[in-house]
């Protein structure tokens, strides 16, 4: 079995993808290396819909993203980073014990 062409696709990087992707970029997204992703398709069994144009396999984001469960892209993946940050900053900075407010 070859290796993973690269490390996992990344949340912010899954955004950024353009509107369709080829196979190898779709095996890094579902963490599985490029040999393995070829045989899903020709056992019909990828996990989202594969076009055929070529003699090559493009992958529609859309469908890549919705098959990984995202159902809605943000409007930029820089603010989704920057958000997650910010409320993991104030998630830090709230006080850990129980206090009676009165």
């Amino acid at each position: 079995m070859s290796a993973q062409s690269g490390p996992p696709l990344g949340f912010a990087e899954a955004f950024d993808l353009p509107l369709s992707i080829d196979l190898r970029t779709a095996a890094r997204a579902f963490g599985v290396c490029p040999g393995t992703a070829y045989k899903l398709i020709r056992l019909g069994a990828f996990p989202c819909t594969v076009l055929r144009v070529g003699r090559q396999y493009r992958i529609p984001t859309a469908y890549l993203l919705r098959s990984l469960g995202i159902e809605e892209r943000p409007v930029y993946a820089v603010d989704l980073e920057a958000g997650a940050t910010h409320a993991a900053r104030l998630d830090d900075s709230q006080p850990r014990g129980t206090e009676d407010p009165a």
